[in-house]
């Protein structure tokens, strides 16, 4: 059984090091909280004012009503997984790593520094996104407890994808490229504009095999009650997800620090 000291050996280098992950991002708010305002009143206005109305009515809801879930999850992906790989690969570039590695910190609490920092940036973010669209329609969350739930479970893949991409990261090229070859594509295609069932086969088929897909119809029918899956699939496979990526990024986290390559 752990003594007292034990913990606060665990528990207190957990909160420095989150506190410092919520002030670097903090201090940088213009570069890392203004932007999502912007971005997603563009989408409300073009999306959803212009294009919107020629779009009409989809599922009983506006094509504004529509995308807004999906937008707010996408706040939250792009800025969990960017907060992650940028925090670790600056503090491996500018040697930073290396004092925190020579600290008596467990591997693990290192891992959850990380994830906790991007988790607070993509949650604080997915909130002011919310805040925004609430100036252009008009929400009203139907499950407040689902909703919670699928914006954690995001915010917690991404934020481990983004860690193992830090890790193997060499230079700040290799920052981007995950997340412009492969995050941007399964985002448009995780039926933020569009419903799966308005996809021709093969395009269905691929955007099947997609988490974002899965995240997105979640929130969707947390807000408004309505989806292309069943909650006990999405649930199901949050969950999974969840595991799998903290599993993985943990892993080569720990591996990497007992090889020296970090």
């Amino acid at each position: 059984m752990r003594s007292k000291s034990d913990f606060e050996l665990l528990f207190n280098p957990l909160i420095a090091l989150l506190l410092r992950e919520v002030r670097r991002f903090a201090r940088i708010w213009v570069q890392t909280l203004v932007p999502p305002v912007i971005t997603t009143s563009l989408y409300f206005i073009i999306f959803g004012t212009l294009i919107g109305t020629r779009v009409g009515i989809i599922q009983g809801l506006t094509y504004a009503e529509y995308i807004a879930p999906g937008l707010i999850l996408m706040a939250i992906i792009t800025n969990s997984y960017a907060n992650t790989v940028a925090s670790y690969f600056s503090a491996k570039l500018q040697r930073y790593l290396e004092e925190l590695i020579i600290a008596p910190v467990p591997a693990s609490i290192l891992a959850l520094s990380f994830l906790a920092g991007g988790i607070a940036r993509g949650l604080l973010v997915g909130l002011i996104v919310f805040l925004t669209a609430s100036i252009f329609i008009n929400f009203n969350i139907l499950h407040p407890v689902l909703f919670c739930f699928v914006c954690f479970c995001t915010a917690l893949i991404f934020s481990s994808l983004g860690l193992i991409n830090g890790i193997y990261a060499k230079s700040f090229d290799d920052t981007s490229i995950i997340s412009s070859f492969v995050l941007t594509p399964l985002t448009y295609l995780g039926g933020v504009f569009f419903s799966i069932s308005m996809l021709p086969p093969l395009w269905s088929f691929i955007a099947h095999i997609n988490p974002i897909l899965f995240a997105v119809n979640g929130l969707r029918y947390s807000v408004y009650g309505i989806t292309d899956f069943s909650i006990a699939t999405i649930v199901s496979l949050l969950i999974m997800f969840c595991f799998l990526s903290v599993g993985l990024s943990y892993y080569f986290l720990h591996r990497g620090l007992n090889r020296g390559v970090f």
